[in-house]
């Protein structure tokens, strides 16, 4: 019989995620979050040190998304997005299609070398900027943005947080990585604008504005673009020697913001107050609460589930992928990631699995607005640019492009075996 205790732990968790999901009274998702943890140690379901450890074991994640959302908002302040969107409406040539090729081929790049984070917080308002001044309709572009930035979440370890979740901070050496995930990626990537290209094929048509003003690039903007491409080089290189990404990622980040703002003789104080520092209790507060689910038992019960299903790997592959895929619109892909991570620490099942699992995770939030973290954080950047997307709009477009992207994507890894 289930104890008072776990089901008071239970509530908690459920009642925190759905915070983080729903945001009542349009409070911070980290608000939520934190506030869950604290009642779980407040009414002693959760010991002081055990909730301190759940925090811990994040350091990596902070870290990575400290560097990153450092390197965004440098090349934002710095006109480098604008510079590179101003580039893209030009180089469209008058052309819709065109236009909406080039968004999302900018997409890919910025998800592949910087997270899908900075596709949708950085990059988004600077394509919605590219749309008003190519006079085009914004919703397609806004669309290739969020799309983008989960369907190529997967390229490479640091294209989304959620990666350094599953694996628990120990990713596996790019040189596996890429055996496992280039061809995945590429079905993804493609599927996802073939359908939503054909979905939008209305609005893409005709003409569109061309010969764009364009602000020359910066000194510190040239430092920018200059500083992602390091990082990126950097990170590769340390992905290929099997370290961990969070500490190299920070120090990348602080050093760009300093280099940057010294060169353009400005504060990096300023830099820091638009970073969206939240994202870190909110991200501390979702350890602590799947470290509750773990405490009651409930990860141990996903863990049995893929012990006993790994016995057939590619059946098991084939359905944790998938329904993981869905899971991550009821809870967001962030704590399913890390119940998925402590499930897969216990049942080490195998790396067919885990790989599959981790489609899931970074494919699966494409389904709803309700998703993903990157999602969730784009949707609150075109409302502060005059636009919106409601949660049926976004499901008529996810609803076929997310399956069709999962079922290449996770068919193309199952061909790898």
């Amino acid at each position: 019989m289930v104890s008072t205790a776990t089901l008071a732990s239970w509530a908690i968790a459920g009642l925190a995620t759905a915070g983080v999901i729903i945001r009542p009274m349009r409070w911070p998702e980290w608000i939520w979050a934190v506030a869950g943890a604290a009642l779980l140690v407040l009414f002693g379901l959760m010991p002081v040190g055990a909730a301190g450890a759940a925090v811990a074991k994040g350091l990596d994640v902070y870290l990575f998304l400290i560097g990153m959302m450092l390197l965004s908002e440098t090349a934002r302040a710095h006109g480098a997005f604008d510079w590179i969107d101003a580039t893209a409406v030009n180089a469209a040539k008058g052309s819709r299609p065109r236009l909406f090729l080039l968004v999302y081929a900018t997409g890919v790049v910025v998800t592949t070398f910087m997270s899908n984070d900075a596709t949708a917080v950085v990059l988004t308002p600077a394509v919605f900027a590219a749309a008003k001044k190519a006079k085009a309709d914004p919703l397609p572009l806004l669309f290739a943005c969020a799309l983008i930035a989960n369907a190529a979440s997967f390229v490479l370890p640091i294209s989304n947080p959620a990666n350094l979740v599953l694996y628990g901070g120990k990713m596996p050496p790019l040189g596996q990585w890429l055996g496992s995930f280039a061809l995945p990626s590429i079905a993804s990537i493609v599927v996802t604008f073939a359908v939503l290209r054909w979905m939008e094929r209305s609005r893409i048509a005709g003409d569109c504005a061309c010969d764009v003003e364009r602000e020359p690039l910066t000194t510190g903007g040239k430092l920018s673009i200059a500083a992602i491409v390091a990082t990126a080089a950097l990170l590769l290189i340390v992905s290929a020697l099997d370290k961990e990404l969070g500490l190299p990622t920070a120090i990348a980040g602080i050093l760009t913001a300093l280099i940057v703002s010294a060169a353009a003789r400005a504060s990096p104080l300023s830099l820091a107050r638009h970073v969206s520092w939240g994202v870190l209790p909110l991200v501390a507060g979702l350890f602590v609460l799947v470290e509750a689910l773990d405490r009651t038992g409930v990860i141990a019960m996903v863990a049995g589930w893929l012990r006993a299903a790994s016995a057939d790997p590619v059946r098991a592959a084939a359905a944790s992928g998938t329904i993981l895929a869905f899971v991550c619109n009821l809870m967001n892909n962030l704590p399913a990631g890390l119940v998925a991570a402590t499930a897969i620490g216990q049942a080490h099942p195998p790396r067919l699995v885990t790989d599959a699992l981790l489609i899931g995770v970074d494919l699966g939030p494409n389904l709803s607005v309700t998703g993903s973290l990157a999602t969730i954080l784009w949707l609150q950047v075109i409302r502060r640019e005059g636009e919106d997307v409601g949660f049926f709009t976004f499901l008529k477009v996810g609803v076929v492009a997310m399956p069709l992207a999962l079922f290449a994507a996770l068919g193309a890894r199952l061909l790898l075996g």
